[in-house]
């Protein structure tokens, strides 16, 4: 996979526009039964109205579709979905990220892409449209799932992995040089967060750097491949492989929290958030290339400042080399609805999605196509390289049909070690124990 990735830009553009039939003829389209589509994603502001721009305009080339664009926190949009599923009233179109979709996915839940109707003469020449790998994920290539063998379910809305962005002048205010001493490794994220580190009694006032709490098999997880763990073992029968690797992870992540060196933790305002500000808060967080179109749109003066940076994803001293995994936002369309309608919705997932530069330049998701890839607009973009150059030392996040679960179990083990004090080897003990119970469950 990575040698694949690698070899992506010695790839010839296409010569056609992808999704080029995405939407329809107007004449022919009056003609046709009336069809209305519900469209249920996560906010995001600058992307919202431009995909409700999007679905002016397909109802306005194919008037007999009607499309009802809704927005949800990200934080429920998943429980929202899985409910609406069981009340057999799920949307005809949604997205999340491929390890909240993939149970819905692997329960039959999705409905198949119709290449032909979408322009493509069959699977695989919608798959080499995108980078090496993909589609993987959402793809029964051997049928095993549904007895459908080739049949895709899902695309890319974008593809993600995880950076960390740094704040030069915080780190010139603590007698850093930001170009030298910025952190390659996790013992380096300490130090250097430890020379940061402001306090008011126990209250920290700014953090050096600090996690994503809650994105843990995203973020978190690459730190215990790098120490040799997995999550699964390759041949899906054991859990929590290489306990010693997951116990050095979490007493890192003891040490890190306020009953050891007090440099940050899950009660803390979010990172990702609180760096835009540049309020001297924090001078460091995990976050994907979208995070600099909303540090543009929140803070114009500190994104056009030069003052922030983006550096690789650290490695622990002596670990492999492994970066932060990726992660996907597929859209994915409900297997629920007549199949006229799933038609109908998978044609305007393809229009919106055939704009890919556009989602790049204004919201800077990058869907991972070829074209996109190799294009002038993710070339410009400030650090899109450090991001692409991770990308090729990564891999795609752990995934399956209880991988949130899992995701819940890291968690719980994670805040116990930090926030009550318990050993990491107990909290791997447990783990490992409930991560195996669903592994057993589910083979």
């Amino acid at each position: 996979m990575k040698k694949l990735l690698g070899l992506v830009l010695a790839v010839a553009a296409l010569s056609a526009p992808l999704f080029a039939n995405g939407s329809q003829d107007s004449a022919a389209s009056a003609e046709k039964k009336p069809v209305t589509l519900t469209l249920w994603t996560h906010e995001d502001p600058n992307r919202q109205k431009m995909e409700e721009q999007f679905a002016a305009e397909y109802m306005a080339q194919n008037p007999h579709v009607t499309i009802k664009y809704s927005v949800f926190p990200s934080t429920k949009i998943q429980d929202l979905i899985s409910s609406a599923y069981a009340a057999k009233n799920a949307p005809s179109i949604w997205n999340l990220e491929l390890q909240k979709a993939y149970p819905l996915y692997t329960a039959g839940l999705v409905a198949p892409i119709p290449v032909q109707a979408l322009g493509f003469k069959n699977e695989q020449a919608l798959i080499d449209t995108y980078l090496p790998g993909m589609l993987d994920p959402v793809t029964d290539k051997d049928g095993k799932l549904f007895g459908k063998k080739g049949k895709i379910y899902g695309l890319p809305l974008e593809m993600v992995n995880f950076c960390i962005y740094l704040n030069k002048k915080i780190f010139r205010d603590a007698g850093l040089d930001p170009d030298k001493d910025y952190p390659k490794t996790w013992e380096d994220v300490m130090a250097v967060s430890e020379k940061i580190v402001k306090r008011n009694g126990d209250i920290i006032t700014r953090r050096g750097f600090d996690f994503r709490y809650g994105d843990y098999l995203i973020s978190w997880v690459p730190m215990v491949e790098q120490l040799g763990g997995k999550v699964v073992s390759d041949d899906g029968k054991e859990a929590i492989v290489n306990t010693q690797a997951w116990i050095k992870a979490l007493q890192f992540m003891q040490d890190w929290g306020p009953n050891g060196k007090n440099l940050g933790g899950p009660t803390y305002p979010v990172a990702r958030k609180v760096f835009d500000n540049n309020k001297d808060e924090i001078a460091m967080h995990l976050s994907g290339l979208y995070q600099e179109a909303r540090m543009k749109t929140s803070n114009p003066d500190f994104y056009n400042s030069k003052d922030w940076m983006v550096i690789p994803y650290p490695v622990f001293k002596g670990g492999k080399d492994i970066a932060n995994t990726y992660y996907f936002q597929y859209y994915m369309v409900n297997s629920q609805i007549p199949e006229n309608e799933q038609v109908e919705a998978w044609k305007f997932v393809a229009y919106m999605l055939s704009h890919g530069d556009m989602y790049l330049e204004k919201v800077a998701l990058t869907q991972p196509t070829k074209k996109v890839f190799e294009g002038e607009v993710f070339k410009s973009m400030p650090y899109s390289n450090v991001f692409y150059n991770d990308l090729k030392r990564a891999h795609v996040v752990y995934h399956s049909s209880f991988s949130w679960r899992v995701n819940e179990l890291i968690k719980e083990a994670i805040e116990n070690v930090m926030m009550n004090k318990v050993a990491p080897a107990d909290a791997v003990a447990k783990l490992k124990k409930d991560v195996q119970a669903l592994v057993d469950e589910n083979r």
